[in-house]
């Protein structure tokens, strides 16, 4: 089968020496794994290159838009990403500054949906004429838990009430903080259902956001249990109690990572100049759309306009999980008039924010750049957990200046010219690819 013209003439060769060609030639015969490449070549940039090429003649299409130079493979080696070909580019932007606890922030945003970064600067904008936002975090403690059975729900239920008792947490405490420096206990909540029982632990996690950390902890705790419950059958290091990338009541009511509340007070000239809108037509449209209209639709933490918009943008600009923001973006969006109903109390409280500053996609050198940007990049020497409890306040003002600018925009009538002016192009996106 040849390939078509339009096709074959836009595949560029990504090798030139013989040996790449012979090894390309390997791969698509499947007598080299194509994920074996890096160890076996010691070179993780021309395993991709061959990779690459490889998968052109296999699939008989072009990755000719998929930018290949430019990138640090060898830094996502076991770690982020496995047999990669290239890597995506997304724009980043900035919006600021962000007054917080009355300091400043630059804060970074990467995202190709038009207007997010306008109207997160727009909120910005409002907050500092204002006199700024202030935060709170509430809690701190990452979470998993496991799933286990027994023969009977009687014997389920008597290691509940075991979990369950004061006496015995700080045993559980030592084995469970045996897994790393920073790893901290903070409870275990139980739940049966029959012969199964799912236990909820919780802990604090420096300025990682702390997944493998806290996993590593409940396996030691579950070694040692098993060695007081020799008829306990570990199903599953996660049974979905935790609960990790998925909208669960249990993260909105009990909070995951870090829970935070920001707010401030918008004066009412802030309002009609940068807004054109008023206190009054806020607290309605908030009231009816936020609250009623997402309680109508039956939400689960999403009693907010467009939190996970702003949520999104920082959280892949700085290097975090982008399907953790399912739970990070839960978020209840207050208004209510103050001062004599002539300034405006606006407040976003989100129960389960996960974010770190070391580990995972925050070592790479953009979104490293992005933390720095920040100042949380790394793990806080003073304190440990400061830099990503930081990272968590600026996520939660940013979200409020992003749900302040937004519902302006709607009570004004301003979303959809918004959206027209910053999210559509009149350019032929054809004729500027080529």
């Amino acid at each position: 089968m040849a390939c078509s013209p339009s096709i074959a003439d836009h595949i560029i060769p990504a090798v030139s020496s013989a040996e790449d060609e012979e090894i390309v030639d390997l791969v698509v015969k499947g007598t080299i794994p194509s994920y074996a490449l890096e160890e076996q070549l010691g070179d993780c940039k021309r395993a991709v290159r061959i990779r690459r090429e490889a998968l052109q003649r296999i699939t008989r299409r072009s990755l000719q838009g998929l930018p290949l130079d430019g990138f640090d493979y060898g830094s996502i080696l076991k770690q982020c990403c496995e047999m990669p070909v290239g890597y995506v580019q997304i724009p980043v932007g900035i919006a600021g500054p962000l007054l917080l606890d009355s300091f400043e922030y630059i804060v970074p945003m990467a995202t190709t949906e038009g207007c997010i970064v306008a109207s997160t600067n727009r909120g910005f904008k409002g907050i500092y004429a204002s006199g700024g936002a202030t935060s709170t975090i509430l809690r701190d403690g990452m979470t998993r838990a496991p799933v286990v059975r027994f023969p009977s729900a009687s014997r389920a239920c008597h290691l509940k009430f075991f979990l369950d008792n004061p006496s015995n947490f700080q045993t559980l405490a030592d084995e469970f903080n045996k897994s790393s420096n920073f790893a901290r206990l903070q409870g275990v909540q139980c739940s049966i259902a029959g012969k199964n029982l799912y236990m909820r632990f919780s802990c604090t996690t420096g300025d990682a956001m702390g997944m493998n950390m806290v996993s590593k902890g409940v396996e030691n705790v579950l070694a040692y249990l098993r060695n007081e419950y020799p008829d306990m059958d570990i199903i599953s290091i996660s049974g979905n109690f935790c609960s990790d990338k998925k909208p669960a009541a249990i993260n909105w009511i009990e909070g995951r990572g870090k829970s935070a509340v920001c707010e401030a007070v918008i004066k009412e000239e802030v309002l009609k100049k940068v807004f054109r809108t008023s206190v009054a037509t806020l607290v309605e449209l908030n009231m009816l759309k936020n609250l009623a209209g997402s309680a109508v639709a039956g939400a689960l933490g999403g009693f907010n306009a467009h939190a996970s918009n702003i949520v999104s943008a920082i959280f892949i600009a700085t290097g975090q999980d982008p399907a953790q923001n399912v739970e990070s973006s839960h978020c209840i969006t207050m208004m209510e008039a103050v001062n004599d109903g002539k300034d405006l109390h606006i407040s976003v409280t989100m129960p389960s924010i996960e974010v770190g500053t070391i580990g995972g996609g925050t070592q790479l050198a953009s979104q490293s750049a992005c933390l720095d940007l920040l100042g949380v990049k790394g793990a806080s020497k003073e304190l440990p957990g400061a830099n990503s409890r930081l990272l968590a306040k600026i996520v939660a003002g940013s979200v409020l200046a992003g749900e302040l600018s937004l519902m302006a925009a709607i009570a004004s009538g301003q979303l959809v010219q918004s959206h027209m002016k910053y999210n559509r192009s009149t350019k032929d996106v054809s004729k500027v690819g080529s």
